[in-house]
């Protein structure tokens, strides 16, 4: 971007930046590794980096709204598609009128700027600047006729309302306005260092403002970059949100015992499970990458585990991480659509289709299937999914609890996500099983 001479701590740096990003997602990249691609390109500030980030996700909760708007504002598709991801971008921050951080004209000059800086989009700078003026001018007729569609009264794809509808008839707007709702900033305290109340008073000592909302989560009043959290860099506490943190106590590992977390990238579950006990863990992730995020984790907290990188699903791919000796407990945090997730990911209601239910419940069968034989007799293995579909989540676990002949134990079961002032957590899945058997 700096090749366009555009300052980087201009709205118009940051509508091009997000532009670029909300292209990569349409052509199916995750939005996360669309921006460190962005990131990595561009020799960028900080404050740019957080400024594109904020209004690329802000773009996301907005795309169905605003996709609708341009088909009524613009007689094609504006091409290129980084002019289409502009006035995407342009339209989002002109519909946020929850807390708006730049007045309708600002953000009209801006986007004309950032097109006149880019010679894909240069010739096309007058019709950014007329598509968003008009909106300003017919917003009151326009916007109720984009939002007909389900696509733009809730900026989710049809179909993925609909599987909500017949899932949860009573609570489907409910779990809608929850995903786009901007996510909380929930920390894990960690317990090895601290307790919650004496967390609590550094924060107020610091004039943070947060509040208990479990055993060990405290929820920030405001979100602050991590950089900046009292006690982060420390290990004092961690990052996760209040539904994840369910996990390392549903599973009730005590010392000595051998633990597997499967499927263990980022490392937040790996991490609070050795906060509450002295065990000896075995952290499996498929993809070599994503165990560095756990060791830089378990660093920061000053933790140990055992990192492999294999296959979980079985066969030959036990081969090489598994010496046949059966673990204590399992936790299969195995792979989903992450549907219960998507306030904190907007982008996936976006990328996933219709069929990746039954891909990933296939996927997730087998292994859960394999782990089960490394797990000993009266041993625990603990199913999470971060999904709301019922064929990864209930009926996953009672065909499995079914194959197995496992004895299911209590756990919450479906937690959808909410996001109010008493309880703020995603949408994730628990089920428990013990291993009555060889």
């Amino acid at each position: 971007m700096t090749q366009f001479s555009l300052k980087t701590d201009s709205l118009a740096y940051s509508l091009h930046g997000a532009a670029q990003a909300i292209v990569a997602v349409r052509e199916g990249t995750a939005l996360p590794q669309a921006l460190a691609r962005i990131f990595a390109h561009y020799d960028t500030t900080p404050q740019a980096r957080g400024a594109i980030q904020d209004l690329s996700y802000l773009s996301m909760r907005k795309l169905g709204v605003a996709d609708g708007l341009l088909g009524l504002l613009a007689n094609k598709p504006p091409q290129p598609a980084v002019l289409h991801g502009l006035l995407t971008c342009a339209l989002s921050l002109l519909l946020d009128n929850t807390n708006p951080a730049y007045d309708d004209f600002t953000v009209v000059n801006q986007a004309v700027e950032a097109a006149a800086a880019d010679p894909e989009m240069s010739h096309a700078k007058g019709v950014v600047n007329a598509i968003l003026r008009r909106f300003l001018r017919e917003r009151a007729s326009l916007l109720p006729q984009a939002e007909k569609t389900p696509a733009g009264t809730w900026n989710y794809p049809t179909w993925w309302i609909d599987r909500l509808k017949g899932a949860y008839p009573d609570q489907w707007q409910a779990i809608l306005q929850a995903g786009n709702a901007p996510p909380p900033l929930t920390l894990r305290v960690n317990r090895r260092k601290s307790t919650v109340a004496a967390y609590l008073q550094t924060l107020t000592a610091q004039g943070v403002g947060a509040r208990q909302v479990g055993p060990d989560a405290v929820r920030l009043d405001k979100p602050t970059p991590v950089a900046q959290i009292p006690g982060f860099a420390d290990g004092l506490v961690s990052v996760q949100d209040a539904a994840a943190q369910m996990a390392a106590p549903l599973l009730d590992v005590h010392d000595g015992m051998v633990v597997l977390d499967a499927c263990a990238a980022p490392g937040g579950k790996t991490g609070h499970l050795l906060e509450c006990a002295d065990i000896d863990l075995v952290a499996l992730d498929h993809d070599p990458k994503r165990l560095r995020r756990i060791e830089e984790n378990l660093r920061r907290l000053q933790l140990n585990a055992t990192l492999k990188a294999g296959d979980a699903r079985g066969d030959d791919t036990n081969a090489g991480w598994w010496d046949g000796k059966q673990f204590d407990r399992i936790l299969a945090d195995v792979p989903c659509t992450a549907s219960g997730i998507v306030r904190r990911h907007p982008d996936i209601r976006w990328l996933r289709r219709k069929t990746d239910t039954a891909q990933l419940t296939t996927l997730s069968s087998q292994i859960l299937d394999n782990l089960w034989q490394m797990l000993k007799p009266d041993g625990k293995l603990l199913l999470v999914t971060c999904s709301l579909w019922p064929q990864e989540s209930e009926e996953q676990a009672a065909a499995f609890a079914q194959r197995n002949q496992a004895l299911r134990l209590p756990a919450p079961g479906q937690l959808l996500p909410t996001a109010s002032a008493e309880t703020d957590h995603d949408g994730l899945f628990y089920a428990l099983f013990q291993k009555t058997g060889p």
